[in-house]
Protein backbone atom coordinates (compact mmCIF):
# COMPACT_ATOMS: atom_id res chain seq x y z
CA UNK A 1 0.00 0.00 0.00
CA UNK A 2 3.06 2.33 0.58
CA UNK A 3 4.08 2.15 -2.65
CA UNK A 4 1.13 3.54 -4.30
CA UNK A 5 1.65 6.89 -2.09
CA UNK A 6 2.89 9.38 -4.84
CA UNK A 7 5.37 11.11 -2.20
CA UNK A 8 7.07 7.65 -1.34
CA UNK A 9 7.49 6.34 -4.19
CA UNK A 10 10.41 8.16 -5.58
CA UNK A 11 12.07 7.08 -2.40
CA UNK A 12 15.44 5.20 -2.33
CA UNK A 13 15.73 2.17 -0.43
CA UNK A 14 17.54 4.40 2.64
CA UNK A 15 15.19 6.90 2.38
CA UNK A 16 12.07 4.77 2.96
CA UNK A 17 14.30 2.69 5.85
CA UNK A 18 14.94 6.22 7.81
CA UNK A 19 11.24 6.78 7.72
CA UNK A 20 10.37 3.63 8.62
CA UNK A 21 12.18 4.26 11.71
CA UNK A 22 11.29 7.56 12.29
CA UNK A 23 7.19 6.53 12.04
CA UNK A 24 7.82 3.49 14.62
CA UNK A 25 9.74 0.67 12.92
CA UNK A 26 6.87 -0.62 10.88
CA UNK A 27 5.27 -0.47 7.49
CA UNK A 28 1.72 -0.40 9.16
CA UNK A 29 2.55 2.56 10.74
CA UNK A 30 4.54 4.40 7.51
CA UNK A 31 1.03 3.94 5.74
CA UNK A 32 -0.97 5.40 8.52
CA UNK A 33 1.67 8.34 8.08
CA UNK A 34 1.17 8.83 4.42
CA UNK A 35 -2.89 8.87 4.78
CA UNK A 36 -3.20 11.06 7.37
CA UNK A 37 -1.22 13.71 5.88
CA UNK A 38 -2.99 13.60 2.23
CA UNK A 39 -6.41 13.73 4.75
CA UNK A 40 -5.79 16.46 6.14
CA UNK A 41 -4.06 19.37 3.33
CA UNK A 42 -5.38 17.34 0.29
CA UNK A 43 -2.25 16.62 -1.03
CA UNK A 44 -2.35 16.01 -5.20
CA UNK A 45 -6.22 16.87 -4.85
CA UNK A 46 -7.96 20.56 -6.02
CA UNK A 47 -7.24 23.08 -3.67
CA UNK A 48 -8.66 26.52 -3.34
CA UNK A 49 -6.69 28.87 -1.07
CA UNK A 50 -7.66 32.46 -0.19
CA UNK A 51 -5.20 34.25 0.63
CA UNK A 52 -4.77 38.39 2.20
CA UNK A 53 -6.43 40.26 -0.92
CA UNK A 54 -5.33 36.97 -3.38
CA UNK A 55 -6.58 33.66 -4.20
CA UNK A 56 -4.67 30.81 -5.50
CA UNK A 57 -6.42 27.60 -6.91
CA UNK A 58 -4.43 24.16 -7.74
CA UNK A 59 -6.38 21.71 -10.13
CA UNK A 60 -6.57 17.95 -9.80
CA UNK A 61 -4.02 17.74 -12.59
CA UNK A 62 -1.42 20.29 -10.89
CA UNK A 63 -1.90 23.29 -12.98
CA UNK A 64 -2.04 26.44 -10.83
CA UNK A 65 -5.04 29.85 -11.31
CA UNK A 66 -4.50 32.99 -9.78
CA UNK A 67 -6.24 36.12 -9.34
CA UNK A 68 -7.13 39.30 -6.95
CA UNK A 69 -4.43 41.87 -5.53
CA UNK A 70 -1.02 41.72 -7.44
CA UNK A 71 0.96 44.61 -6.09
CA UNK A 72 3.61 42.40 -4.99
CA UNK A 73 3.69 40.34 -7.89
CA UNK A 74 2.40 37.49 -5.97
CA UNK A 75 -0.03 36.72 -8.78
CA UNK A 76 3.18 34.87 -10.70
CA UNK A 77 2.52 36.65 -14.22
CA UNK A 78 5.50 38.27 -14.42
CA UNK A 79 3.12 41.98 -13.42
CA UNK A 80 2.01 43.72 -10.62
CA UNK A 81 -1.52 44.30 -12.18
CA UNK A 82 -4.36 43.00 -10.59
CA UNK A 83 -6.50 39.95 -11.90
CA UNK A 84 -10.01 39.86 -11.16
CA UNK A 85 -10.50 36.56 -12.82
CA UNK A 86 -8.50 33.07 -12.43
CA UNK A 87 -5.48 33.27 -14.51
CA UNK A 88 -3.49 30.00 -14.99
CA UNK A 89 0.31 30.56 -13.99
CA UNK A 90 2.15 29.93 -17.71
CA UNK A 91 5.50 29.41 -16.21
CA UNK A 92 4.53 26.42 -13.78
CA UNK A 93 2.82 24.77 -17.29
CA UNK A 94 4.37 21.16 -17.44
CA UNK A 95 4.99 21.36 -13.40
CA UNK A 96 2.44 19.26 -11.14
CA UNK A 97 1.74 21.44 -7.87
CA UNK A 98 0.32 19.71 -5.10
CA UNK A 99 0.34 21.65 -2.52
CA UNK A 100 0.27 26.24 -2.61
CA UNK A 101 0.30 28.35 0.40
CA UNK A 102 -0.85 32.19 0.25
CA UNK A 103 0.78 35.44 2.67
CA UNK A 104 0.71 38.62 2.75
CA UNK A 105 1.87 39.75 -1.22
CA UNK A 106 3.54 36.36 -1.26
CA UNK A 107 2.57 33.20 -2.39
CA UNK A 108 4.66 29.36 -2.35
CA UNK A 109 3.77 26.53 -4.30
CA UNK A 110 5.11 22.60 -4.03
CA UNK A 111 5.46 20.36 -6.98
CA UNK A 112 5.42 16.87 -7.22
CA UNK A 113 9.03 16.62 -7.11
CA UNK A 114 9.26 18.28 -3.76
CA UNK A 115 10.54 21.76 -5.46
CA UNK A 116 8.94 24.70 -3.46
CA UNK A 117 8.41 28.01 -5.55
CA UNK A 118 8.00 31.30 -3.81
CA UNK A 119 6.85 34.63 -5.74
CA UNK A 120 5.85 38.03 -4.75
CA UNK A 121 7.76 39.66 -1.66
CA UNK A 122 11.09 38.68 -1.07
CA UNK A 123 11.20 38.05 2.24
CA UNK A 124 9.84 35.30 3.90
CA UNK A 125 9.36 36.84 7.52
CA UNK A 126 8.15 40.06 7.57
CA UNK A 127 4.61 41.39 8.98
CA UNK A 128 2.22 42.28 5.98
CA UNK A 129 3.40 45.81 6.12
CA UNK A 130 7.01 45.33 7.23
CA UNK A 131 9.84 46.66 5.67
CA UNK A 132 11.38 43.50 4.17
CA UNK A 133 10.48 42.37 0.89
CA UNK A 134 11.25 45.73 -1.17
CA UNK A 135 12.75 43.34 -4.25
CA UNK A 136 9.51 41.95 -6.03
CA UNK A 137 9.34 38.56 -7.63
CA UNK A 138 7.10 38.27 -10.05
CA UNK A 139 7.18 34.79 -11.62
CA UNK A 140 7.69 31.46 -9.75
CA UNK A 141 11.56 31.39 -8.33
CA UNK A 142 12.74 27.95 -6.59
CA UNK A 143 13.66 28.19 -3.22
CA UNK A 144 17.43 27.56 -3.33
CA UNK A 145 17.85 26.93 0.19
CA UNK A 146 15.54 24.42 0.08
CA UNK A 147 16.56 22.29 -2.96
CA UNK A 148 17.77 19.57 -1.04
CA UNK A 149 14.11 19.32 1.61
CA UNK A 150 11.74 17.19 -0.47
CA UNK A 151 8.81 19.98 0.77
CA UNK A 152 5.10 18.68 1.08
CA UNK A 153 3.65 21.48 2.72
CA UNK A 154 4.30 25.36 3.20
CA UNK A 155 2.45 27.58 5.84
CA UNK A 156 2.93 31.26 6.01
CA UNK A 157 2.64 33.15 9.33
CA UNK A 158 3.08 36.56 10.46
CA UNK A 159 6.47 37.14 10.88
CA UNK A 160 7.64 33.92 9.64
CA UNK A 161 7.13 30.98 7.62
CA UNK A 162 7.22 26.76 8.11
CA UNK A 163 7.90 24.13 5.67
CA UNK A 164 6.83 20.71 6.04
CA UNK A 165 9.03 17.54 4.84
CA UNK A 166 8.45 14.11 3.62
CA UNK A 167 9.81 12.80 6.38
CA UNK A 168 7.81 14.58 8.64
CA UNK A 169 10.73 17.59 9.97
CA UNK A 170 9.71 21.05 9.90
CA UNK A 171 11.30 24.07 8.64
CA UNK A 172 11.06 27.57 9.55
CA UNK A 173 12.41 30.65 8.32
CA UNK A 174 13.26 34.47 10.16
CA UNK A 175 11.14 35.25 13.32
CA UNK A 176 13.28 32.97 15.21
CA UNK A 177 15.20 34.96 18.08
CA UNK A 178 15.36 32.00 21.12
CA UNK A 179 12.54 33.18 22.56
CA UNK A 180 10.09 32.70 19.45
CA UNK A 181 11.24 29.43 17.45
CA UNK A 182 14.20 28.32 19.30
CA UNK A 183 16.42 29.49 16.94
CA UNK A 184 18.25 32.53 16.32
CA UNK A 185 18.13 34.53 12.72
CA UNK A 186 17.90 37.43 11.48
CA UNK A 187 14.05 38.57 10.43
CA UNK A 188 15.24 38.56 6.34
CA UNK A 189 16.95 35.04 7.02
CA UNK A 190 16.32 32.92 3.74
CA UNK A 191 17.71 29.87 5.32
CA UNK A 192 15.35 27.28 6.66
CA UNK A 193 16.63 26.12 10.26
CA UNK A 194 14.78 22.75 11.78
CA UNK A 195 12.37 23.13 14.01
CA UNK A 196 14.16 22.13 17.32
CA UNK A 197 12.77 20.13 20.57
CA UNK A 198 10.11 17.24 20.82
CA UNK A 199 9.52 17.11 17.15
CA UNK A 200 12.83 16.56 16.27
CA UNK A 201 12.21 12.39 15.96
CA UNK A 202 8.47 12.98 15.65
CA UNK A 203 6.89 12.86 12.24
CA UNK A 204 5.07 15.67 11.31
CA UNK A 205 1.46 15.17 8.85
CA UNK A 206 0.20 18.54 9.05
CA UNK A 207 1.68 22.14 9.56
CA UNK A 208 -0.74 25.69 10.36
CA UNK A 209 0.64 28.92 10.81
CA UNK A 210 -1.24 32.05 12.35
CA UNK A 211 -0.05 35.54 14.20
CA UNK A 212 2.99 34.33 15.67
CA UNK A 213 2.83 30.86 16.47
CA UNK A 214 2.61 27.42 15.18
CA UNK A 215 0.68 24.61 15.35
CA UNK A 216 2.14 21.23 14.19
CA UNK A 217 0.22 17.71 14.10
CA UNK A 218 2.47 14.66 14.63
CA UNK A 219 1.68 11.06 14.23
CA UNK A 220 3.25 8.62 16.91
CA UNK A 221 2.97 5.10 17.50
CA UNK A 222 0.37 5.66 20.08
CA UNK A 223 -1.63 8.02 17.62
CA UNK A 224 -1.69 11.73 16.50
CA UNK A 225 -1.03 14.87 18.31
CA UNK A 226 -0.70 18.17 18.54
CA UNK A 227 2.16 20.40 19.34
CA UNK A 228 2.13 24.47 19.47
CA UNK A 229 4.93 26.91 19.49
CA UNK A 230 5.15 30.74 19.99
CA UNK A 231 3.17 33.58 21.35
CA UNK A 232 0.54 32.57 23.26
CA UNK A 233 -1.42 35.70 23.31
CA UNK A 234 -5.03 34.87 24.03
CA UNK A 235 -4.15 31.48 25.03
CA UNK A 236 -3.91 30.10 21.12
CA UNK A 237 -1.23 27.77 22.60
CA UNK A 238 -3.56 25.48 23.83
CA UNK A 239 -1.68 24.77 27.29
CA UNK A 240 -3.94 26.50 29.97
CA UNK A 241 -1.35 29.53 30.12
CA UNK A 242 -0.95 32.30 27.64
CA UNK A 243 3.24 31.86 27.99
CA UNK A 244 4.86 32.32 25.08
CA UNK A 245 6.80 28.11 24.17
CA UNK A 246 9.93 28.62 22.33
CA UNK A 247 10.21 25.11 21.50
CA UNK A 248 7.52 22.56 20.31
CA UNK A 249 5.11 21.50 23.35
CA UNK A 250 2.48 18.99 23.37
CA UNK A 251 -0.90 20.26 23.99
CA UNK A 252 -1.73 17.60 26.78
CA UNK A 253 -5.15 18.96 26.88
CA UNK A 254 -6.70 16.32 24.11
CA UNK A 255 -5.72 13.64 26.49
CA UNK A 256 -8.01 14.44 29.13
CA UNK A 257 -10.71 14.73 26.29
CA UNK A 258 -10.13 11.57 24.98
CA UNK A 259 -9.96 12.87 21.18
CA UNK A 260 -7.65 11.96 18.26
CA UNK A 261 -6.69 15.06 16.60
CA UNK A 262 -6.66 14.96 12.93
CA UNK A 263 -6.80 17.62 11.28
CA UNK A 264 -5.65 21.29 13.02
CA UNK A 265 -6.12 24.60 11.66
CA UNK A 266 -4.39 28.23 12.81
CA UNK A 267 -6.26 31.45 12.75
CA UNK A 268 -4.93 34.78 13.45
CA UNK A 269 -5.57 34.61 16.99
CA UNK A 270 -7.32 31.16 17.98
CA UNK A 271 -6.85 27.62 17.02
CA UNK A 272 -9.30 24.60 16.47
CA UNK A 273 -8.87 20.75 15.82
CA UNK A 274 -11.49 18.24 14.45
CA UNK A 275 -11.14 14.28 16.31
CA UNK A 276 -11.14 10.92 14.60
CA UNK A 277 -15.11 10.81 15.84
CA UNK A 278 -15.94 14.28 14.47
CA UNK A 279 -15.60 16.37 17.51
CA UNK A 280 -14.35 19.96 17.10
CA UNK A 281 -12.38 22.12 19.71
CA UNK A 282 -11.30 25.38 19.57
CA UNK A 283 -9.32 27.47 22.06
CA UNK A 284 -7.70 31.12 22.09
CA UNK A 285 -8.77 34.43 21.69
CA UNK A 286 -13.01 34.56 21.55
CA UNK A 287 -13.11 37.65 20.23
CA UNK A 288 -16.76 38.05 18.35
CA UNK A 289 -17.72 34.44 19.22
CA UNK A 290 -14.99 32.77 16.37
CA UNK A 291 -14.76 29.77 18.95
CA UNK A 292 -18.56 28.80 19.02
CA UNK A 293 -18.92 28.39 22.94
CA UNK A 294 -21.75 30.87 22.72
CA UNK A 295 -19.54 33.41 24.13
CA UNK A 296 -16.59 36.06 23.67
CA UNK A 297 -14.65 34.46 26.67
CA UNK A 298 -10.94 33.06 25.82
CA UNK A 299 -9.86 29.35 26.44
CA UNK A 300 -6.73 28.96 27.29
CA UNK A 301 -6.83 24.87 26.86
CA UNK A 302 -9.00 23.14 23.79
CA UNK A 303 -12.59 22.76 24.49
CA UNK A 304 -15.31 20.78 22.57
CA UNK A 305 -17.74 23.01 20.42
CA UNK A 306 -21.28 21.32 22.43
CA UNK A 307 -23.31 22.89 19.99
CA UNK A 308 -22.14 20.53 17.14
CA UNK A 309 -22.12 17.79 19.14
CA UNK A 310 -24.73 16.15 16.28
CA UNK A 311 -22.42 16.68 13.89
CA UNK A 312 -19.51 14.49 12.94
CA UNK A 313 -17.20 16.87 11.32
CA UNK A 314 -14.17 16.29 9.13
CA UNK A 315 -12.99 19.61 8.02
CA UNK A 316 -12.53 22.85 9.86
CA UNK A 317 -10.72 26.43 8.76
CA UNK A 318 -9.80 29.24 10.78
CA UNK A 319 -9.27 33.21 10.15
CA UNK A 320 -8.82 36.33 12.11
CA UNK A 321 -11.77 35.64 14.57
CA UNK A 322 -13.47 33.27 12.29
CA UNK A 323 -14.36 29.53 12.51
CA UNK A 324 -15.62 27.19 9.54
CA UNK A 325 -16.53 23.43 9.93
CA UNK A 326 -17.47 21.05 7.05
CA UNK A 327 -19.47 17.64 8.32
CA UNK A 328 -19.27 14.04 6.69
CA UNK A 329 -22.32 15.20 4.93
CA UNK A 330 -20.72 18.02 3.20
CA UNK A 331 -22.57 20.79 5.39
CA UNK A 332 -21.08 23.63 6.30
CA UNK A 333 -20.98 25.80 9.49
CA UNK A 334 -19.39 28.64 10.32
CA UNK A 335 -19.12 31.15 13.78
CA UNK A 336 -17.19 34.72 14.62
CA UNK A 337 -16.93 37.63 13.19
CA UNK A 338 -19.24 38.67 10.35
CA UNK A 339 -17.77 41.89 8.67
CA UNK A 340 -17.64 41.68 4.65
CA UNK A 341 -19.94 39.06 4.48
CA UNK A 342 -17.49 36.26 4.91
CA UNK A 343 -19.43 33.69 7.06
CA UNK A 344 -22.09 33.07 4.38
CA UNK A 345 -25.36 34.27 6.68
CA UNK A 346 -27.45 36.87 5.13
CA UNK A 347 -29.94 36.39 7.56
CA UNK A 348 -30.70 37.16 11.49
CA UNK A 349 -31.40 33.80 14.12
CA UNK A 350 -31.11 33.49 18.03
CA UNK A 351 -27.26 32.88 17.41
CA UNK A 352 -26.53 36.29 16.22
CA UNK A 353 -26.01 38.86 19.10
CA UNK A 354 -24.35 41.93 17.31
CA UNK A 355 -24.45 43.42 14.04
CA UNK A 356 -22.05 46.49 12.47
CA UNK A 357 -22.82 48.81 9.26
CA UNK A 358 -20.25 49.45 6.98
CA UNK A 359 -20.20 52.00 3.91
CA UNK A 360 -22.53 50.49 1.48
CA UNK A 361 -24.90 50.57 4.68
CA UNK A 362 -24.77 46.69 4.63
CA UNK A 363 -25.59 44.67 8.04
CA UNK A 364 -22.79 42.59 9.12
CA UNK A 365 -23.81 39.96 12.50
CA UNK A 366 -21.39 38.54 14.64
CA UNK A 367 -22.20 34.73 15.27
CA UNK A 368 -21.67 33.44 18.87
CA UNK A 369 -22.70 29.68 18.16
CA UNK A 370 -22.25 27.62 14.84
CA UNK A 371 -24.78 28.47 12.40
CA UNK A 372 -25.66 26.18 9.24
CA UNK A 373 -24.78 28.08 6.25
CA UNK A 374 -27.63 27.76 4.27
CA UNK A 375 -26.77 29.96 1.00
CA UNK A 376 -24.23 26.87 0.65
CA UNK A 377 -26.71 24.20 1.46
CA UNK A 378 -29.20 25.75 -1.51
CA UNK A 379 -26.27 25.05 -4.03
CA UNK A 380 -26.80 21.61 -3.49
CA UNK A 381 -23.23 20.20 -3.50
CA UNK A 382 -21.38 18.42 -1.34
CA UNK A 383 -18.59 20.80 0.28
CA UNK A 384 -15.23 19.17 1.09
CA UNK A 385 -13.14 22.06 1.39
CA UNK A 386 -13.73 25.77 3.19
CA UNK A 387 -10.61 28.21 3.14
CA UNK A 388 -10.89 31.61 4.42
CA UNK A 389 -8.25 34.83 4.54
CA UNK A 390 -6.28 34.17 7.85
CA UNK A 391 -5.04 38.07 8.43
CA UNK A 392 -5.95 41.22 10.58
CA UNK A 393 -5.28 43.38 8.18
CA UNK A 394 -7.32 42.39 5.16
CA UNK A 395 -11.27 42.05 4.69
CA UNK A 396 -11.66 38.39 4.25
CA UNK A 397 -13.19 36.55 2.08
CA UNK A 398 -14.19 32.36 1.70
CA UNK A 399 -13.90 29.84 -0.82
CA UNK A 400 -15.91 26.73 -0.68
CA UNK A 401 -14.69 23.70 -2.89
CA UNK A 402 -17.43 20.98 -3.42
CA UNK A 403 -16.81 17.19 -4.04
CA UNK A 404 -17.66 17.81 -7.70
CA UNK A 405 -14.77 20.19 -7.52
CA UNK A 406 -16.83 23.09 -8.25
CA UNK A 407 -16.08 26.32 -6.30
CA UNK A 408 -17.80 28.85 -4.73
CA UNK A 409 -17.20 32.26 -3.54
CA UNK A 410 -18.15 35.04 -1.18
CA UNK A 411 -17.16 38.12 1.00
CA UNK A 412 -14.54 40.81 0.07
CA UNK A 413 -13.98 41.08 -3.32
CA UNK A 414 -12.89 44.88 -3.58
CA UNK A 415 -9.48 43.53 -5.48
CA UNK A 416 -10.85 40.80 -7.27
CA UNK A 417 -9.63 37.88 -5.02
CA UNK A 418 -13.53 36.45 -5.66
CA UNK A 419 -12.70 35.39 -8.99
CA UNK A 420 -16.81 36.55 -9.82
CA UNK A 421 -17.69 39.91 -11.25
CA UNK A 422 -19.34 42.39 -8.59
CA UNK A 423 -21.58 45.09 -10.09
CA UNK A 424 -22.66 48.26 -9.10
CA UNK A 425 -19.93 49.43 -6.97
CA UNK A 426 -20.20 46.09 -4.73
CA UNK A 427 -16.92 45.27 -2.85
CA UNK A 428 -18.02 42.03 -1.53
CA UNK A 429 -20.31 39.48 -2.30
CA UNK A 430 -22.82 37.85 1.03
CA UNK A 431 -24.25 34.99 -1.75
CA UNK A 432 -21.86 32.34 -2.90
CA UNK A 433 -21.49 32.37 -6.22
CA UNK A 434 -19.76 29.96 -8.81
CA UNK A 435 -16.02 30.60 -9.91
CA UNK A 436 -15.77 30.14 -13.65
CA UNK A 437 -12.74 27.88 -13.08
CA UNK A 438 -12.29 24.32 -14.70
CA UNK A 439 -10.61 22.49 -11.36
CA UNK A 440 -10.93 18.96 -13.08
Amino acid sequence: MCQKRAIFKPMTFEERQDLKQRCGGSWKLVLRYLLAGEACSRREKTQAIAGPGHSVAVTSNGAVYSFGSNSSGQLGHGTTDEEPRPRIIRSMQGIRIIHAAAGAGRTMLISDAGRVYSFGKDSFGEVEYGAQGSNLVTTPQIVESLKDIFAVQAAIGNFFTAVLSREGRVYTFSWGDESKLGHQTDPSDLEPRPLLGALENIPVVQIAAGYCYLLALACQPSGMSVYSVGCGLGGKLGHGSRTDEKLPRLIEQFQSLNLQPMVVAAGAWHAAVVGKDGRVCTWGWGRYGCLGHGNEDCESAPKVVEALSDVKAVHVATGDYTTFVVSDEGEVYSFGCGESSSLGHNNNNAAVVAAAADEQGNRHSNVLTPELVTSLKQVKEKVVQISLTNSIYWNAHTFALTESDKLFAFGAGDKGQLGVQLVDNQTERANPERVDINLS
